[in-house]
């Protein structure tokens, strides 16, 4: 459980990438607004746009690349500010969202074929982010499940009953 103490080390995280980020559109001419919250004892910031949002995607990159080192750097400019390491989630144009979505759908897919043939099953390989999002709903569907291999090509296996 986050106490307070917590919620405005997280919040003030969340400002810090705010501020990172908002000097970042300016300098790329873009538009775009910027949404700070603290879910699951993390920050978490979302660039959102009022309209079309193509512009904000070239900020996600094929495959979330570009938005995996701009939080890298969101994180590295909340470290320069405040002296302490982020766990900070950052999300731009939804693509996080709608990517969990897709992969929690996966994930009980994989728990349904795991159940219905008692074997293990390998998922393709996964960022930490996505990986999470799957651990996670394997875990609520009661199942188990571990990592294996190594970056960049880790991947979630998941386990039958035992």
């Amino acid at each position: 459980m986050t106490d307070e103490k917590d919620t405005a080390r997280l919040e003030a995280e969340g400002d810090a990438a705010a501020d990172f980020l908002e000097e970042l559109l300016d300098i790329l001419d873009m538009d775009g607004d910027i949404d700070i919250s603290v879910e699951a004892g993390r920050a978490k910031v979302a660039v959102v746009a009022d309209g079309p949002s193509q512009d904000l995607k070239r900020l996600v990159g094929p495959d979330g690349e570009v938005l995996d080192a701009l939080q890298d750097l969101a994180r590295l400019a909340v470290q320069a500010e405040t002296g302490e390491i982020s766990r900070l989630m950052l999300d731009v144009a939804d693509f996080r969202a709608g990517r969990r979505e897709r992969l929690a759908e996966q994930a009980r897919e994989a728990v349904a074929k795991v159940r219905e043939t008692g074997t293990r099953l390998a998922m393709p390989p996964m960022n930490a982010f996505e990986r999470k999002v799957v651990h996670d709903v394997v875990l609520a569907a009661g199942l188990g499940s571990e990592s294996e291999g190594e970056d960049p090509n880790r991947y979630v296996v998941v386990l039958p009953a035992s």
